[in-house]
């Protein structure tokens, strides 16, 4: 029987195409559960809430790196060895410098922390020790070069860590020189628990796609940052301060929203690929944008999301649209004195954990990313010289 010429070849019968990879399940993980019907999110089965209230930032990751909490000594213990890992090395400090001061931090942040490779002589590595020891020293050392890069671009000198402080706290500290209240310390605390991890998002799906590769740690969460970077994944919440300047008071919500509704444009805040219902860490950070607001006298920006708020679960509820996590986070880091423009950089502090943890946990039995596409092109054509084209 002849083999089939390849204009014999039918390319009729195609798969379905899932937009997105919306539904496609590629792996297994323990580390987080996510019911977007129902509004819950889970790091190791404990409700996100719990957390908030009771765990920290270095507790949270601990239980991702190892799929489990740990004692009071290991927790000593883990804390110590990210305490001791905070220094980043002096020559990244030298090129930290050499920046230009009106560089948006995401593209600092993802050349530094690919530049952190230069001065890892184990950067390639890639047992699972190694990623481990690379996992710490990037839990560690992205929020020193975060609070680095601000100073930097202020014309203000680089403040060194602290051990004697906590990881949120700390951060705090080498941004503005001053160490923050209690109340500050704990607020950005549960901040980023909140933000350390949230299944396989965009960000998560590309650090384990380039690991897959059995590429660098270092490579993999640079690749990570470059996905968050997009203002549909992590810049969404510098976009909902955009959209509170526009608006301006609570009084001008109604038609703001209204003409947003009626051009179908985005509400920057509003809606979620996985919750259907109040996305839980939006929730959680309402609680605490209440306090602060209150402190403050309630602000206009919070009273104007609360404005938002009750406008879009009237108009858009029934959809399955509600707040997501970046509705009121701007204005908790706001109120921490962190600028608009770091708002990314920070959500990348804190996802740091989740990405190196959802690295490792993928690549103890790793398999190449290879998906595949639906060719759409014609089904048979030949190279023309170029004096007939």
């Amino acid at each position: 029987m002849s083999q089939p010429t390849p204009q014999d070849v039918s390319i009729s019968t195609k798969p379905a195409v899932m937009d997105g990879l919306k539904g496609v399940v590629f792996t297994e993980s323990k580390l987080s559960f996510i019911d977007g019907e129902k509004g819950i999110l889970k790091y190791v089965g404990i409700p996100i809430q719990e957390l908030a209230e009771n765990s920290t930032y270095e507790e949270t990751a601990f239980l991702l790196f190892h799929a489990r909490l740990p004692s009071a000594a290991e927790l000593s213990a883990f804390d110590a060895e990210l305490k001791k890992r905070r220094a980043m090395p002096s020559g990244l400090t030298d090129l930290l410098r050499l920046y230009p001061k009106d560089l948006h931090p995401m593209h600092a942040l993802r050349t530094a922390i690919s530049s952190l490779a230069m001065f890892d002589s184990s950067a390639d590595d890639t047992s699972q020790s190694g990623k481990l020891e690379k996992a710490l020293n990037l839990t560690a050392q992205t929020a020193t070069i975060i609070a680095a890069l601000f100073r930097l671009q202020q014309s203000l000198e680089p403040v060194a860590p602290r051990t004697d402080l906590s990881h949120a706290a700390n951060f705090l500290y080498m941004l503005h020189a001053t160490e923050p209240s209690p109340e500050q310390a704990r607020l950005f605390d549960i901040a980023l628990i909140l933000h350390a991890d949230h299944g396989m998002n965009a960000s998560t799906f590309t650090g384990i796609a380039t690991a897959s590769t059995l590429s660098d740690m270092y490579s993999s969460i640079t690749s990570a940052i470059g996905s968050l970077k997009g203002p549909l994944h992590g810049g969404a919440n510098e976009a909902v301060m955009d959209m509170l300047a526009l608006i301006g008071t609570p009084e001008n919500a109604e038609e703001f929203i209204n003409a947003k509704l009626e051009k179908k444009e985005k509400i920057m805040g509003v809606g979620h690929a996985v919750y259907k219902f109040f996305d839980p860490r939006s929730r959680v950070l309402k609680e605490y944008a209440e306090v602060v607001a209150n402190k403050h006298g309630k602000s206009v920006a919070y009273s104007t999301l609360e404005k938002v708020e009750e406008i879009v679960v009237a108009r858009l509820g029934s959809r399955g649209i509600y707040p997501n996590v970046d509705f009121y986070s701007g204005v908790v880091y706001s109120d921490l004195g962190l600028p608009k423009s770091y708002f990314t950089p920070i959500f990348a502090l804190s996802r740091v954990a989740g990405w190196t943890a959802s690295i490792i946990e993928y690549t103890h039995k790793n398999s190449i990313l290879r998906p595949t596409a639906n060719y759409t092109g014609p089904a048979e054509a030949h190279w023309i010289p170029l004096e007939q084209r």
